[in-house]
């Protein structure tokens, strides 16, 4: 659906599931997001999520592929129409693809989509101040920091803050 240089964003389909269950197993992969404690994950719970998520028409969700691989997947969350506001959530679950840029890319896909097609002003997000690589992406698509709670989130054995970061459409187009 939004293809990108190396990376196209497409409708999360539940032949992706035994593979995403496989990502929201991995402890070093899961505490690297913020929300709740990483816990095991059946592919029925994750079913049961992914039937949640496709009732929710405001809130779109995509499969990264990156030569026909599913590697990770995105969307907006709590999607606020009056605001014209949305949370971005993003995860490269296969470790091989860590580091190399397809994150970065397969966000900037997303964002321009919540500006162009969702006609969003402003996408915002959290993420564990430890989270470096995150963080340099997330700066690279023109996110900046709009605050920090500090020792915000429990999270592998310790306190974590949380950055929020945002962007403005006005923002994005002018870069």
């Amino acid at each position: 659906m939004l293809v990108g240089k190396r990376v196209t964003l497409r409708a999360l389909t539940e032949a992706d599931l035994p593979r995403l269950t496989e990502f929201k197993n991995d402890i070093e992969f899961e505490l690297l997001g913020g929300g709740d404690p990483p816990r095991p994950r059946t592919l029925t719970l994750v079913q049961q999520f992914f039937d949640e998520q496709a009732k929710d028409k405001d809130s779109p969700n995509f499969a990264i592929e990156v030569d026909g691989l599913f590697i990770g997947d995105c969307g907006l969350h709590n999607v606020n129409r009056r605001d014209g506001t949305a949370e971005v959530g993003i995860g490269i679950g296969d470790r091989a693809y860590w580091g190399r840029g397809y994150g970065r890319e397969a966000l900037a896909l997303l964002v321009d989509y919540g500006f162009r097609m969702q006609n969003l002003r402003k996408l915002w997000l959290e993420v564990h101040g430890s989270n470096k690589r995150a963080i340099r992406s997330y700066r690279a698509v023109g996110f900046v920091e709009e605050g920090r709670q500090r020792e915000q989130t429990w999270s592998g054995g310790r306190y974590e803050d949380t950055v929020l970061m945002g962007l403005f459409r006005s923002d994005f187009e002018g870069s």
